[in-house]
């Protein structure tokens, strides 16, 4: 049995926890921030292949009380209109369970909560400062002049993650992409009725004149929304107050054809922009006792669609692979972890990033591209509706036995 320091107490982390558990492991979870973030956030969609991560960790149905089924989505022009495409957002698993949006503070909970039930020790306050190795196991040191001792420390740390450059000092920054996220959700009854154009269960995606957003309506009627305004250097809309913010965002949707206006109008409280970055590959994910699991490893895009399920996918990984280990055996359970996700992430990485170059589009490629995306998704509407099983229709079989490293 090892005894497992999980650096992060978010998604990942808790996660990772649960996995490590299951596998028949200690995990101690250590989080830098002074208190559970219950409440916190934005909100998140869990595509079909996270669901299939949470089903194998016992977590699928509680999982699907959360949010609300949005599996299918459409594409638009805000500037006239014209529909570009539909897609299917993964399909469904057997069990008939879909991608859901939810908040991340609701996740985030349910999972707390599990670790709780299992008897997984989270404590809070805990910056980790260094990691001492030694020949029989490792020392993590806190901030706060704290240390906990056991036999794996799992970096699930997110993009600032101060375990990845212990793993490898030489590991590159985070990638800027020039887009900013900011959003918010509108009590059900506010809005005109009959304004809305779109049905529960879709998510309607606009390229708008200055601006990419979606929005979408629970069973509730409540609208949640995001959108994601170009980053320019002349200004950092992260400083406005609420009122400079809300008008900020209604200059960069005014003339578009829907009802976006409306709806940060409607908003209460809106999401103070930040900004995005991804990884497109780090040299190591581990080295001797040390090893990374989700942002930290792989950060993508929002534009992915993918973040929390990865992050479940990751956890499952590892679970698995550190489940059967003889004596001495630990490197090669973290190198063949590495080696089943290394390249389904770095393709997740880039495929984020290529969902996110449509969005980024100044003045004038925003009038050329208005010209040709029609022909463009009429292309994408042609291929297989196959084409993206790769992402949606993995599933990491844990019963399995673990195969040696070629």
């Amino acid at each position: 049995m090892l005894n497992c320091l999980v650096v992060g107490a978010g998604i990942a982390g808790l996660a990772s926890g649960i996995a490590l558990h299951k596998a028949g492991h200690r995990p101690v979870i250590f989080e830098a921030y002074g208190a559970p973030s219950d409440g916190i956030g934005g909100f998140l969609t869990v595509a079909v292949n996270g669901f299939d991560a949470l089903g194998t960790l016992g977590l699928r149905a509680p999982a699907v009380r959360l949010g609300f089924s949005t599996p299918l989505m459409s594409m638009y022009l805000g500037s006239n209109g014209k529909h570009l495409i539909d897609f299917d957002y993964g399909g469904s698993l057997p069990d008939g369970t879909t991608a859901r949006t939810m908040t991340r503070s609701d996740l985030y909970s349910m999972l707390r909560e599990e670790a709780g039930r299992r008897g997984i020790p989270v404590a809070y306050g805990k910056q980790l400062t260094t990691v001492e190795e030694r020949p029989d196991g490792v020392r993590a040191v806190f901030q706060d002049r704290t240390t906990a001792e056991g036999d794996l420390v799992v970096g699930a740390d997110g993009l600032h993650s101060r375990v990845r450059p212990l793993i490898d000092p030489a590991s590159p920054a985070p990638r800027n992409i020039p887009l900013l996220n900011t959003g918010g959700i509108v009590k059900a009854g506010v809005l005109s009725p009959g304004l809305l154009d779109v049905e529960t269960r879709r998510m309607k995606m606009v390229f708008g004149k200055r601006c990419f957003y979606c929005y979408m309506q629970d069973p509730d009627g409540r609208v949640w929304w995001f959108a994601n305004p170009l980053q320019r250097s002349s200004e950092d809309p992260a400083t406005l107050d609420s009122g400079a913010r809300k008008a900020w965002l209604l200059r960069l949707v005014a003339g578009d054809r829907t009802p976006m206006a409306a709806i940060i109008n409607a908003t209460e409280d809106i999401i103070r922009p930040y900004t995005t970055s991804d990884f497109p590959s780090i040299p190591r994910w581990h080295r001797d006792r040390l090893v990374l699991v989700g942002d930290a490893a792989h950060a993508a895009s929002p534009s992915s669609g993918q973040g929390a399920s990865m992050a479940i996918e990751d956890a499952v990984a590892l679970g698995r692979s550190v489940r059967d280990l003889r004596p001495g055996s630990l490197p090669e359970a973290l190198e063949r972890y590495e080696h089943e996700r290394r390249a389904r992430a770095e393709l997740i990485v880039e495929w984020g990033r290529r969902n996110a170059a449509p969005k980024i589009r100044g003045q004038f490629k925003r009038v050329f591209e208005d010209l040709v995306l029609p022909a463009v998704f009429r292309g994408m509407a042609r291929r297989s509706p196959d084409n993206f099983d790769w992402v949606y229709r993995h599933h990491i079989e844990w019963d399995a036995a673990n195969s040696p490293i070629h």
